[in-house]
């Protein structure tokens, strides 16, 4: 009894500690999966640069000032700090955004990242909800800005 008892419990441990796992490694993806897989929003936000452009999630969103157009030149190391805003449908203005400059361009990669004015955007991975902390930061070879309501990164 005693070994068939000892059994149950390293299974119960085993089946917990997969079922663990599982939910941290789903939490650690969560951002992107859940940024890349729902509808993503863009709504105003006031901030101390006035009213700026963020996701549906109260996250601030960056234009790249390397970038040219649609085309996105953040890749690699670059887009682990500063991670692209994806989607697999079509993005939608909320609280503020104007829908019309609502689009999205494909990344080399394939996948499709969010536009705001013709402006590729950026998540900044230290960024606390609610804030836009590295308004004019100079990264990657380039300043990443807060984007406006009427689609041009704020100065």
């Amino acid at each position: 009894m005693p070994r068939s008892r000892s059994f149950l419990a390293v299974l119960t441990i085993a089946i917990a500690g997969v079922v663990s796992i599982s939910a941290i490694s789903m939490a650690a993806s969560g951002r992107s999966a859940t940024a890349a897989s729902s509808r993503p929003t863009l709504s105003l936000h006031q901030t101390k640069y006035g009213k700026v452009i963020f996701d549906g999630h109260n996250r601030a969103l960056y234009a790249f000032g390397r970038d040219h157009g649609r085309a996105s030149t953040c890749y690699g190391s670059c887009a682990q700090t500063w991670p692209p805003f994806l989607t697999k449908s079509k993005p939608q203005a909320a609280s503020g955004a104007r829908g019309g400059l609502v689009g999205t361009t494909r990344r080399k990669d394939g996948r499709l990242q969010v536009t705001y004015g013709g402006h590729p955007l950026y998540y900044y991975n230290a960024d606390i909800k609610g804030q836009a902390k590295c308004q004019g930061v100079n990264n990657a070879g380039g300043i990443w800005l807060v984007v406006s309501p009427g689609g041009s990164p704020v100065r």
